[in-house]
């Protein structure tokens, strides 16, 4: 799990970020946003892989901008991601470990960031 969670902000560290604040997933191979192309709105990760590339690259508030969950999201996912090669390697478990209630508070917490981002990027358009 670390491993890929730091191999994924690796990717993003090798990708330039799109100054449009988002596509930058383009330089992936992978297709423009459907959303966007058929409808021409945001979908609610539109700049999350652009505010992961500016993350890594130091530019914090620029990555805030671009996208504050998908900035939230990359810094957890390098403290995340340290941790559990840290355990890995060490082979012994933490003395804390979050239980199942409060991984699902994080993730529906993080939903709804994610969620309201987007709900507040369209009312702004």
């Amino acid at each position: 799990m670390g491993l890929g969670l730091l191999g994924a902000l690796a990717i993003a560290s090798v990708l330039s970020p799109d100054p449009r604040g988002r596509g930058t997933h383009e330089q992936l191979g992978l297709p423009p946003c459907t959303l966007t192309v058929v409808a021409g709105l945001p979908c609610p990760a539109c700049g999350m892989t652009t505010s992961w590339s500016l993350a890594t690259h130091g530019r914090l508030a620029d990555a805030a901008r671009t996208h504050a969950s998908g900035t939230l999201l990359a810094l957890v996912a390098l403290v995340v991601g340290l941790i559990a090669v840290i355990v890995a390697v060490q082979g012994k478990r933490l003395a804390w470990q979050p239980g199942e209630t409060t991984l699902a508070i994080g993730g529906v917490a993080l939903a709804l960031l994610v969620v309201a981002e987007w709900i507040y990027r369209l009312a702004a358009r």
